[in-house]
């Protein structure tokens, strides 16, 4: 069930409301519906239509596209969480025989694996899956079109594979899969393979005339990993909610943040504008925050699932038209709306329970040569170490329970940190990936590696 709308303002709500009234106007759509999340929860829920009584709610199914592939890269996550397989190893080690079994799972999941963006044949998106009734139909003789790993370059025969896989590995269907491992766990009982009523029709809008023209729907067969699922509103709130937040009967919160990480070689282009993929997950940049989620188009329908985790907000645009409104700039600006009209209230700070007197020992300042440096404990058991000046290498660190921390991000994400002692126990220095960190600028009493010159430091009268 979603929340009241009345915990959101009464101005908020009319700007909401606004702003999709706004897009299905210009953009043209027959109808849009839209939610926002926040705290794990739907907040609000809108919608604006071109027939006269009647509005589509939260429990009307649209097709989603390629928000289907996030679905799918849940359950490699969930295979690879169990032991069944490596993110490193390559397809060719699980699923032989695909003509592409060079490219990694991970290059697969990022969309990094060189293989064709779409798949030989007919357009597959308007035509029948019993068309492609096999893999090779899907990815064809000649599979790829860039080196495995060298650049990031959209594959729909790449999430066909990933489906494949775990219909292998699995020994069952991915639908079942799917239905069984995500869907009902997380109570997504209004998302589907196949349209179920109450559901909207795919349209396509004359771009030069006021006027509608049907579109097909297909069953896409062997290509539905990638772009098969129909969902609401309300379902794809409680998704949204889930990649954020994580749910052990599906996938760990670790895990899910290793999902919202880049992974694919971006071009140029792509990083002046904000834009990364990652496992089944693309991250966007607007109005100065990173945003999370998945956007996805078939005939007759476009769909946008956005999530800013630093706001705590979550956003799903749905449409039932080809082409028109910009979902993801809709999408972000509910986002922004809620964010600036009720920003997140922080929680409450709260002192440790406990401490460990060996590890309080090493808070405060530290010196990696000149470069000023200090090490906070923080209530959530972690250590950073972040620079004083507004530049230089920072990072957390989660411990390992030996006496190291292992870095959890940036240019020391993975590596370890530890206190080295001198024989009476005392602090000697900080080792990170062998960097010497000190008490003092190179401190003479401590062991830094090339030695401290004997007569110290100077001014211009003894150079």
């Amino acid at each position: 069930m979603t929340t009241s709308q009345d915990e959101l303002l009464p101005a908020t709500r009319r700007a909401l409301l606004h702003r999709v009234a706004r897009a299905q106007a210009e953009g043209r759509a027959p109808s849009m519906v839209a939610a926002v999340v926040r705290g794990g929860r739907a907040v609000w829920h809108g919608s604006r239509t071109s027939v006269d009584g009647h509005g589509p709610d939260e429990h009307v199914q649209y097709r989603i596209g390629s928000i289907t592939k996030t679905f799918t890269a849940v359950l490699v996550l969930r295979l690879r969480d169990e032991g069944l397989l490596a993110l490193g190893d390559p397809l060719e080690k699980h699923l032989p025989g695909t003509g592409a079994g060079e490219a990694t799972i991970a290059e697969l999941l990022a969309h990094a694996g060189g293989l064709a963006a779409e798949s030989p044949g007919p357009w597959w998106e308007r035509t029948s899956g019993s068309l492609r009734p096999e893999l090779s139909d899907v990815v064809g003789e000649q599979p790829f079109r860039h080196p495995p790993g060298r650049r990031f370059h959209y594959s729909n025969p790449g999430y066909t594979l990933l489906g494949a896989l775990v219909e292998k590995l699995r020994g069952a269907p991915w639908e079942d899969v799917l239905r069984q491992e995500v869907l009902e766990p997380l109570g997504l009982s209004r998302t589907s393979a196949r349209p179920q009523a109450p559901h909207a029709g795919g349209w396509a809008v004359h771009p030069w005339a006021d006027v509608m023209l049907p579109e097909p729907v297909e069953d896409l067969g062997r290509m539905a990993p990638a772009g098969q699922l129909w969902s609401t509103t309300a379902d794809l709130a409680r998704f949204a909610a889930f990649l954020v937040q994580g749910d052990d009967r599906v996938l760990s919160a670790e895990s899910l943040r290793e999902m919202r990480t880049p992974a694919a070689p971006m071009e140029a282009a792509d990083v002046a504008s904000g834009y990364a993929y990652c496992l089944g997950l693309e991250i966007r940049h607007q109005d100065g925050r990173a945003l999370i989620g998945h956007t996805g188009s078939l005939p007759g329908f476009l769909a946008c699932l956005t999530v800013s985790v630093e706001d705590d907000l979550a956003a799903v645009v749905l449409a039932n038209c080809t082409s028109g409104p910009l979902l993801f700039t809709v999408a972000a600006d509910l986002v922004r709306i809620v964010a600036e009209a009720e920003p997140r209230i922080p929680e409450p700070w709260r002192p440790m329970q406990d401490v460990d007197p060996a590890v309080l020992e090493l808070a405060g300042q530290w010196y990696w040569g000149t470069h000023a440096f200090a090490l906070r404990l923080t209530a959530d058991g972690l250590v950073s170490l972040e620079p004083l000046s507004s530049k230089g290498r920072g990072s957390r660190f989660r411990h390992n329970g030996d006496g190291t921390w292992t870095g959890l991000e940036g240019y020391y994400a993975g590596e370890l940190l530890k206190a080295v002692r001198r024989p009476d126990g005392a602090v000697d220095h900080l080792d990170l990936g062998s960097f010497v960190f000190t008490r003092q600028p190179y401190d003479e009493g401590a062991a830094v590696p090339g030695g401290v010159d004997p007569e110290g430091w100077r001014g211009t009268d003894r150079l």
